[in-house]
């Protein structure tokens, strides 16, 4: 029988990669359900194709088909409960709670959503060893890690995170302040959404990685280092012990990562092109800026402090990004905004998910608020 998936934001960059891989798998992987927010063409397109039990949509369009539309929050919780796999690929925190209801039913999340780990990592983790299940890592960073520490995890003494540095790397810090959102959204080897993509410009992105992976691997913030290399080629390293690092190549394409997700402990062909190190023959190592891209520093700092501050940071950063996409704050003022929000917590616990879910409520209205009182 054909393992049962639900694809949690189907539209998106990883929800397309995600059919492509299930297209080439179609005598072992069926699309049960799947999610959108907004793109009706897409997800009539994706009906058609894929013929799925369920489609729940996660805002307010009209949508009406033969089969069973469920809707938001419960429609989530619903369809991962009754999944083999659940890929969560939604953007934002509502991620969290299907992978919740996954793991509460002893399901595999395969987990593309950045905010589940790094907003609500005590509370899933605490869920996770209560109740079995398991979370396999999509993004490719954390892909390239799992894999690594795969029967050696005792051996390695740190991990390598790596970032393509993004498409301000090699551009003076003082001509920052005059990025515009169309030059912020140039990638140099990555096709993704619009959040991501600017969060990839300040090197937040890989400041929500290192979060997510000390939550992932269980590693203390010192023994996860980033190291920018611009190729994109390798994905994750690990330093053993001896001396000796190992790591993991494969061109830019996230089918790998996602299929890899399903199919574990398995390894089946895959539709993505395979890396080939005669044409990709250059392979360079920078250290990150830490001054230039302040927003990588804070989130040291903040999974450091714990507790809320990580929750706060993410949240922070999601309403400042759109600010700046929105034409109303500069580039350079996304790291500043956090930072200020950040310092301003009032001591949110982390003891609960509806803890947190305030901490990341009354961060985002603070950003609103200082945004309107600089208006006045």
């Amino acid at each position: 029988m054909t393992k049962k998936i639900a694809l949690l934001g189907a539209t998106g960059s990883i929800g397309r990669s995600t059919l492509e891989v299930l297209r080439k798998h179609k005598d072992r992987f069926s699309l049960f359900a799947f999610s959108f927010h907004s793109n009706t063409k897409f997800a009539r397109e994706i009906l058609s194709e894929f013929n799925p039990r369920y489609v729940v949509v996660t805002s307010n369009v009209e949508f009406s088909t033969s089969i069973e539309v469920l809707r938001g929050v419960e429609g989530l919780k619903f369809v991962a409960s009754q999944a083999d796999i659940v890929l969560v690929a939604t953007t934002g925190v509502i991620g969290v709670f299907p992978t919740l209801e996954a793991l509460k039913h002893g399901k595999r999340v395969a987990l593309a959503n950045k905010e589940t780990l790094v907003s609500f990592g005590p509370v899933v983790k605490k869920i996770q060893r209560e109740f079995g299940g398991e979370i396999i890592p999509v993004d490719s960073e954390h892909s390239a890690i799992f894999q690594l520490l795969e029967k050696r995890r005792a051996d390695v003494k740190n991990i390598f995170l790596t970032a393509s540095g993004g498409p301000f790397r090699n551009k003076p810090a003082d001509e920052l302040k005059d990025v515009k959102p169309e030059d912020a959204l140039k990638h140099p080897t990555w096709k993704m959404g619009r959040k991501i993509t600017i969060d990839s410009a300040t090197l937040i992105n890989k400041g929500l990685e290192v979060i997510e992976a000390h939550y992932l691997f269980d590693l203390p913030p010192e023994r996860i280092k980033v190291v920018v290399h611009p190729q994109s080629i390798i994905h994750g390293m690990v330093e053993l012990w001896d001396g000796a690092f190992m790591a993991h190549l494969s061109l830019p394409d996230m089918k790998i990562p996602i299929q890899y997700a399903l199919t574990y402990p398995e390894r089946l062909e895959s539709p993505a092109e395979t890396y080939n190190p005669f044409t990709h023959n250059t392979l360079t190592f920078e250290k990150p800026d830490f001054e230039k891209f302040p927003g990588l520093k804070l989130a040291y700092e903040v999974l450091k402090a714990g507790g809320a501050y990580p929750a706060i940071y993410n949240a922070a950063n999601e309403e400042a990004v759109y600010l700046f996409l929105d034409g109303k704050i500069k580039f350079t003022d996304i790291p500043i905004v956090i930072n200020r929000i950040v310092d301003e917590n009032p001591g949110f616990k982390a003891d609960s998910l509806e803890e947190l879910l305030e901490a990341d409520k009354w961060a985002r209205e603070r950003v609103k608020e200082i945004l309107k009182q600089s208006h006045n």
